[in-house]
């Protein structure tokens, strides 16, 4: 059984998918409505929040931790924020590249053993691996994502939720789809 592996990497995967296909559709977008690349790397939704840039590459780091901390080796070291979105685009890249490389034996270890992390100022976390999917990786994971999916909406890229989910198309019984 593949749990934890399960619950992580093919989630992350469709998010970082699902992000990507974002980025590409803002890009378009600003270079039709005069929006251009730094306006986007640089917004954010409130001034105590991370710009976009870093809401990437939070996202993506986010996909990399869990994995690590449960078993998996060889992850990128994503330090810097994009200046760009061939930046952004390469940060998505590196992250679904190395999630491809992602043994599930790796992390599918029992699931009530420990996993410990610390935070930058200086909390300490001790939790199941488990609980520590559940609570802390997942939520972490899609944060971000749905922030930087949020900063596009607000700075006017026309994004509704079949874009933020456009990984359930090959689910959608046939027929189904609502007439546009």
């Amino acid at each position: 059984m593949t749990m934890l592996y399960d619950l992580t990497v093919p989630a992350y995967k469709n998010g970082l998918k699902a992000l990507s296909a974002q980025l590409g559709k803002a890009l378009a977008w600003g270079e039709a409505n005069g929006v251009g690349e730094l306006q986007f790397i640089a917004s954010r939704l409130a001034p105590d929040m991370f710009p976009l840039a870093a809401q990437v590459r939070f996202t993506c780091v986010q996909a990399i931790q869990p994995p690590v901390r449960l078993g998996a080796a060889g992850a990128p070291a994503l330090a810097d924020d994009a200046t760009d979105f061939a930046g952004l685009q390469a940060q998505i890249g590196a992250t679904l590249a190395w999630l491809d490389t992602v043994d599930a034996a790796a992390l599918d270890g029992d699931p009530g053993r420990a996993v410990s992390f610390d935070l930058p100022n200086g909390m300490i976390f001790d939790m199941t691996a488990l609980s520590y999917v559940r609570d802390w990786a997942q939520p972490q994971f899609y944060f971000h994502l749905v922030a930087a999916y949020s900063i596009l909406r607000h700075m006017g890229v026309p994004l509704g939720k079949a874009d933020y989910v456009s990984y359930m198309m090959p689910y959608l019984r046939p027929g189904t789809a609502p007439a546009a």
